[in-house]
C-alpha cells in the first residue's frame, strides 16, 4: 500500500484504507452501512459506507438475499402501493417457470421453490408495509463442490469474489448462484399484475437463440405472441420448428457435458408513454443494467440495436402518424419503443445475450486459491443452456423497471394537472372494487 501523501484531505486519507485508526469510533447503524466518526483540526466530518449490490429499484425497491446451498433465499419488497391482491400461489406460477429440474435440458437439481409470504399481506391483499417472500433450499448436494474449493472454475465468478472479499461461499457459488435471481422473480410476479391492473401492460419474453439457432425476425408477430405459444415447448420458443432445433442443439452439448449460450428476447406491450427520465435514467439504460445485472448476461440491445448502424437516418428514422383514434404513432419501431430515454407508447423490445453456463463436465486448465496451475474437472448439477430458464428472470427484471419508473413518473409528473393537449393520463386497467378490501 502506497504511504499517504502528507497531510491530506479528511476524504482523502479516509479512502487509503478502512478504518484507519486515530479517525474515530464505529458509531450505530443499520445493518446495510458502516458509519464512523472522523475528527481533525477541530473539525468533524461524518462518513458512511454503504454495502451495495443487493437492492434495486428507488421507489419499487427490491432486496434479495440468500445463497445457492444456504437456508434458503428470498426478498422484501418495498414501496407497494397497499390494497394490490396478492397471493402465494400468484407468485408460484413465476416460480415454477423459474424453477430447476423442469426438464432434460435444464439442471436436475430438484427444487420445489415453494414460497412463502411471511410480512406485508393482509388477507390477499397488500398492505403497503414491506412484503418478505422466503423460498428454502430442500436438494443441496455441499460435496459436488469440493473440487471448486481449491481450484477457480474458469469464466465463473469463483476467482473474483476472492479477489474482492477475500472470502467466499463455495458450495453452489453463493450469491453469484442463479438461485439468487428467486428473490427477483417473486417481486417480479407482482410487479407485473401491479403494471397489468394500472395500465395493462404485459410482458412476454422468449428463446431467440440457443447457439447457431436464430429464429428469424419476422417468425414471430410482437404484437399477437403469447404466454401459451411461448410456454409450449421445454425451451420457451414460439415457433415450434425453431423450438425442436434448438433442443437438439442443448441435448447435443448436454450428453457431451458442454455448455451453449443463446438470446432472449422481451417485449412489453401497452405501456404507457412518459415512463424513464433524461439525462442518467433512461429507460433503455435502467433496462440495460436490470438484464445485465442476471447471471451469466453478456450483451443487450434495444430496438434495431447493433443493426441500427446498418442504416441511413432516412432508412433508420420513425416516422410518425395520427392513427384513426387520433393518436401520435410510428409506422416502424426501430426505436424499440424508446426515444430519448422517454417510453413512446409503442411496443418495448430488446434482446439479452446469455453465455454458455460456466461450470461444465469437461476438464479444464485452471488456477488454485494456492495460485498453482492445475486441472479441474468440476461436479453438480448445472443446465447445460441457460436462457430456458432465463426467460421468466428476463421478464421479472423489465417488471421491475418498468413499475419503478411508472411509480417515478406518476409522482413526478401527476402531481398536478397534466398539459391534457400534449400528455395523457395514467389510467387504471382494473376495476375499483377488484381493488377495494373486504371490511365485511
Amino acid at each position: 500500500m502506497a504511504a499517504p501523501v502528507s497531510q491530506p484531505p479528511v476524504a482523502s486519507r479516509a479512502s487509503t484504507r478502512l478504518l484507519p485508526r486515530g479517525l474515530g469510533a464505529l458509531s450505530e447503524s443499520a445493518p446495510a452501512s458502516l458509519r464512523f466518526s472522523v475528527g481533525r483540526r477541530r473539525r468533524t466530518a461524518r462518513l458512511e459506507v454503504k454495502a451495495t449490490g443487493n437492492v434495486f429499484g428507488n421507489h419499487f425497491q427490491v432486496a434479495t438475499y440468500g445463497e445457492s446451498h444456504g437456508g434458503g433465499v428470498g426478498c422484501v419488497i418495498s414501496g407497494c402501493p397497499p390494497r394490490i391482491p396478492i397471493t402465494e400461489a400468484d407468485m408460484q406460477v413465476e416460480l415454477d417457470r423459474r424453477r430447476p429440474g423442469q426438464s432434460r435440458i435444464t439442471t436436475p437439481r430438484k427444487e420445489t421453490d415453494t414460497c412463502k409470504i411471511l410480512s406485508g399481506t393482509h388477507e390477499g391483499m397488500t398492505t403497503g408495509t414491506p412484503i418478505h417472500v422466503f423460498v428454502p433450499n430442500t436438494d443441496q448436494r455441499g460435496g459436488d463442490y469440493s473440487e471448486m474449493a481449491k481450484a477457480y472454475r474458469p469464466s465463473h465468478a469463483d476467482a473474483t469474489y476472492d479477489f474482492k472479499y477475500g472470502v467466499r461461499a463455495v458450495q453452489g457459488g453463493g450469491r453469484s448462484s442463479a438461485r439468487e435471481t428467486i428473490g427477483r422473480v417473486a417481486a417480479g410476479a407482482l410487479a407485473k399484475k401491479i403494471l397489468k391492473l394500472k395500465s395493462g401492460v404485459e410482458i412476454l419474453a422468449f428463446v431467440s437463440k440457443v447457439h447457431q439457432v436464430i429464429l428469424p425476425e419476422d417468425a414471430v408477430d410482437y404484437e399477437t405472441v403469447t404466454m401459451e405459444q411461448i410456454e409450449s415447448n421445454i425451451v420457451r420458443c414460439p415457433n415450434p420448428e425453431y423450438a425442436e432445433k434448438m433442443i437438439a442443439a442443448i441435448d447435443k452439448v448436454r450428453v457431451r457435458g458442454d455448455s451453449i449460450g443463446g438470446v432472449v428476447t422481451c417485449i412489453a406491450r401497452n405501456v404507457p408513454r412518459g415512463l424513464g427520465s433524461p439525462v442518467f435514467d433512461k429507460l433503455e439504460a435502467e433496462l440495460a443494467k436490470a438484464m445485465l445485472s442476471l447471471p451469466a448476461s453478456k450483451g443487450f440491445e434495444i430496438g434495431s440495436g447493433f443493426a441500427g448502424t446498418d442504416f441511413t437516418g432516412s432508412e433508420h428514422n420513425d416516422e410518425f402518424y395520427m392513427d384513426e383514434a387520433g393518436n401520435v404513432r410510428t409506422r416502424t419501431n426501430r426505436s424499440g419503443g424508446v426515444q430519448g430515454g422517454i417510453s413512446n407508447g409503442e411496443i418495448i423490445y430488446f434482446k439479452v445475450a446469455f453465455k454458455p453456463t460456466a461450470t461444465i463436465g469437461k476438464k479444464q486448465n485452471t488456477v488454485s486459491r494456492e495460485h498453482e496451475d492445475v486441472e479441474l474437472l468440476a461436479r453438480g448439477r448445472h443446465d447445460p443452456c441457460v436462457v430456458p430458464r432465463a426467460v421468466p428472470m428476463v421478464e421479472s427484471m423489465a417488471a421491475l423497471v418498468l413499475m419503478d419508473q411508472l411509480m417515478a413518473h406518476i409522482a413526478q409528473c401527476e402531481m398536478f394537472p397534466l398539459n391534457l393537449a400534449l400528455q395523457e393520463p395514467i389510467g387504471s386497467a382494473s376495476s375499483a372494487s377488484e381493488l377495494a378490501p373486504n371490511l365485511s
